[in-house]
C-alpha cells in the first residue's frame, strides 16, 4: 500500500486530541463563554482511554508487563472498558472488579471486550473483603505475574492528563481559559489537567464536582475524612468513600456537590438541546456549572471549560430509561424519552 495513505494502525492511535465544543443553547441564560471537552470522541468513548494507554505503556517500558500478562483493575466501568480495549490490541488478559452500581450496559460492554468481570457490592466499606478494591487486590495477590493498575492510588493517573488533556485545553483555548470544571472520582482527570493549566496561568480557577454521599468536598476543606458524609448515591464515577492519592487537592480551588436527580435531568437536557449524547457525570458537571452561576462565580469575561467524561450510550438502562427514572422517583415529563414519542405502524 502507498505510504501516504491517511490511515491509523489501530484504535489506540485515536486516543486524545478530543474536540472542544462551544455550548450555546444550554448556556443562553448564563454569563460568559462555555466549552465542553467531549471525551466521548476517544475510541473507547471516555476520558479513561488516556490513563489506560499511558499506565500500560509505562508498565511495558519498565518491563513489568510481558506478552500474555494479566492486567487487573478496580473500575466503575469506563476505566475497565479502556483497559480491556488496550489489552485486546496489545495481547493481555484482563480481569476487572466492578461496582454493582455500574450500569448493566457498562458490564455487558466489558464482557464483550473479552474481560473477566467480578461484580462487587457497591455500598460496603472500602476495606470490606467484598468491596471492589479488596477483590482486585486479592486477585492480584493470587495471580502470580499479574499487574494491578490501581487507578485510585497511581500517580500515573494524574500524569496521563498532565501530558495530554491539560496541554490540549491550553492550546484549544489559546490560553484564554479562566475556569476548569470537572468531576472528581479517582481525581486523575481534574488533578493532571489542573496541574498543567495552573503552571501556565496560576489564576485559572479549578472547580471539582462531587456527589452528595461522597467525602471529597469536606476533605478538601478540612483535610479530614468524615464517615458521616458517606451514604449511597447513584452517580457512577463521581465522588468517593475514601481519599484517592490520585487526587491532588492542592490544585483544586473548591468543590461543589450535586444531586443524583438534578444531574440525571441535566444530562437528558443537554442531549435534547445541544445534540450531545452525554453520560451521567457530564450531566453532573453542567449541573455544577448552573449552581456556580447562581453563586455569581462567572461573569461576561469568563471562559469556562468543562470536561464531559463519557458517552450517553453507557446509561441506556439508567438515566436514559424512563422506567429507571420513574423507579428512582426522578419524574421528568419535560425531557421524557419514553413510549409516547414512538408510533408503531401496523
Amino acid at each position: 500500500m502507498k505510504e501516504d495513505l491517511k490511515v491509523y494502525n489501530d484504535v489506540l492511535q485515536l486516543i486524545g486530541d478530543t474536540p472542544l465544543i462551544k455550548l450555546n443553547k444550554v448556556t443562553k441564560e448564563l454569563e460568559g463563554n462555555y466549552f465542553a471537552k467531549v471525551e466521548a470522541f476517544n475510541p473507547g468513548h471516555s476520558t479513561k482511554d488516556r490513563i489506560a494507554l499511558h499506565i500500560i505503556e509505562e508498565a511495558e517500558r519498565k518491563g513489568i508487563l510481558h506478552p500474555g500478562s494479566t492486567i487487573i483493575e478496580t473500575t466503575s466501568g469506563n476505566t475497565g472498558f479502556s483497559i480491556a480495549m488496550v489489552s485486546v490490541i496489545k495481547g493481555y488478559e484482563c480481569i476487572l472488579a466492578v461496582s454493582s452500581k455500574s450500569s448493566a450496559d457498562k458490564i455487558d460492554m466489558l464482557k464483550t471486550m473479552g474481560a473477566k468481570v467480578y461484580v462487587c457490592p457497591a455500598h460496603v466499606a472500602p476495606d470490606d473483603p467484598r468491596s471492589y478494591y479488596e477483590v482486585a487486590k486479592r486477585l492480584h495477590q493470587e495471580m502470580k505475574g499479574s499487574v494491578y493498575i490501581n487507578q485510585y492510588f497511581n500517580e500515573l493517573n494524574i500524569d496521563a492528563h498532565y501530558k495530554s488533556t491539560g496541554p490540549e485545553i491550553w492550546k484549544q483555548t489559546q490560553g484564554k481559559i479562566t475556569h476548569l470544571v470537572a468531576c472528581s472520582g479517582t481525581g486523575g482527570t481534574i488533578s493532571g489537567t489542573a496541574r498543567y493549566l495552573k503552571e501556565q496561568n496560576p489564576d485559572i480557577k479549578v472547580i471539582g464536582i462531587d456527589a452528595f454521599g461522597s467525602v471529597l468536598k469536606k476533605y478538601h476543606e478540612t483535610r479530614e475524612l468524615d464517615p458521616d458524609e458517606i451514604y449511597p448515591y447513584r452517580i457512577e464515577g463521581l465522588g468517593k468513600n475514601l481519599i484517592p492519592t490520585a487526587t491532588d487537592f492542592d490544585v483544586i480551588d473548591k468543590f461543589v456537590k450535586v444531586t443524583d436527580e438534578a444531574s440525571a435531568h441535566t444530562a437528558r437536557y443537554i442531549a435534547r438541546t445541544e445534540g450531545l449524547f452525554v453520560g451521567y457525570t457530564s450531566g453532573a458537571v453542567f449541573q455544577g456549572i448552573k449552581q456556580l452561576e447562581e453563586e455569581g462565580e462567572f461573569d461576561e469575561n469568563s471562559n469556562v471549560v468543562m470536561i464531559f467524561p463519557d458517552h450517553g450510550s453507557r446509561y441506556m438502562s439508567k438515566i436514559y430509561s424512563d422506567d429507571w427514572m420513574h423507579e428512582q422517583g426522578f419524574s421528568d415529563s419535560e425531557n421524557n424519552v419514553g413510549a409516547e414519542k414512538i408510533e408503531f405502524i401496523k
